[in-house]
């Protein structure tokens, strides 16, 4: 199901860095995000909610555009 939120995501395991672009267009980078949280993050049914939830409230991260 497409996330009203989350347009695109890439995961760089060598760095833990997880790329997401959302739908208005912006790119930010999250730094150390560990493969399990990763995988948790693809499985999760809404990808909005586990950004919020997780991702963003535990993680640094950096505006790329």
């Amino acid at each position: 199901m497409p996330s009203s939120v989350v347009k695109q995501y890439s995961y760089y395991p060598e760095t833990e860095i997880l790329r997401i672009i959302y739908q208005s267009g912006s790119v930010y980078d999250y730094v150390k995000v560990p493969q399990e949280i990763f995988d948790k993050f693809k499985e999760a049914k809404s990808k909005g909610q586990f950004l919020n939830a997780v991702i963003k409230r535990k993680f640094r991260f950096r505006k790329i555009s």
